[in-house]
């Protein structure tokens, strides 16, 4: 890079723009990468919507565990269309570029769904506990007004955690250029760019979340490990197996996020390989928005049947 150029670029005040990773150089493989980018987001807001829609609409499911899943579907549509849209209509026009605006909102918008999702999927692991372990005191524990307080801290906390993060990520100085060494602006590669030693303070912030998270994540497994102990003390063969169906596939995408999740957000930046960063990425940010309706909802016969009941209303009116 010219002196000028990275003199001009000395400090944050003076970057109006970010420049992503291109996915391909070839206009091919760009095109690839817009259909596929697509299809993976047209699933994640088919899957997703349907799940909400479902839930909103059939009172038979109006009850905690739908609830929570109506609300993680919401955070999966929000997260995967902060990402994804921006990356794909780059492709798309053969451009890398992302304003710096556009950059804060993409840093906050995707930590803040990122964050909440992350609370619901421990609500989540807790509910389930609670209907498994403790089916006499489901309705004290979860009631009503015991969901609601849940969900609104959850969106609080990933709304504060957000805040926090995005504050102080862009409050330092950029001296290192403005390329961003991914598909969207992801807070450790903006750390890249900050003047040496600035970044020290929101390392320390990503790890005091990553603490959190895994505090988090110990309780989630705790959860599942009573839950387990409990289903194989079912007598029913039929009994254990509904458990199981639902219970795997739940902690199956929690241990993918968390793993991928804290793995790129705390991995030393001297451990940097383009590709292992954009595979990690893609692991967390839209694999889970994608898979979680399949997830959810494949394996539950009431959801499934609402859903079908729903859509055969709807054509028969159309």
């Amino acid at each position: 890079m010219p002196h000028a150029q990275r003199n001009q670029m000395s400090n944050s005040s003076s970057i109006t723009q970010f420049l992503l990773l291109a996915f391909a150089d070839t206009r091919e493989l760009q095109l690839l990468h817009f259909w596929l980018f697509l299809g993976i987001y047209l699933a994640a807001l088919l899957g997703n919507g349907l799940i909400i829609i479902t839930i909103a609409c059939d009172h038979h499911l109006h009850t905690p565990m739908y609830f929570f899943l109506l609300n993680l579907s919401l955070l999966d549509l929000g997260s995967i269309s902060t990402t994804v849209p921006k990356s794909t209509a780059n492709s798309l026009w053969d451009t890398t570029s992302i304003s710096y605006s556009g950059c804060v909102a993409q840093v906050f918008m995707f930590l803040y769904f990122i964050s909440a999702e992350y609370s619901f999927l421990t609500i989540m692991s807790y509910d389930r506990y609670v209907a498994i372990c403790k089916p006499l005191h489901y309705g004290t524990l979860l009631g009503t007004r015991a969901c609601v307080h849940m969900a609104a801290a959850a969106w609080g906390a990933g709304f504060l955690n957000a805040l926090l993060h995005t504050a102080n990520t862009f409050s330092l100085p950029l001296c290192q250029g403005n390329a961003v060494e991914q598909f969207f602006c992801e807070i450790p590669h903006i750390l890249k760019l900050s003047c040496s030693h600035s970044h020290v303070g929101e390392s320390g912030y990503l790890g005091v979340s990553a603490a959190l998270a895994f505090g988090s994540f110990v309780f989630i497994v705790v959860s599942y490990v009573q839950i387990f102990r409990a289903v194989l003390r079912i007598p029913s063969e039929q009994g254990r197996h509904k458990a199981f169906s639902t219970c795997l596939p739940h902690l199956a995408v929690v241990s993918l996020f968390v793993s991928t999740a804290m793995f790129a957000n705390l991995k030393s930046p001297s451990i940097s390989f383009p590709i292992l960063d954009l595979v990690v990425s893609l692991l967390y940010s839209v694999v889970p928005p994608t898979l979680n309706p399949l997830i959810y909802s494949l394996r539950n016969q009431q959801l499934k049947d609402a859903a079908s009941k729903l859509m055969a209303g709807f054509f028969k009116h159309h």
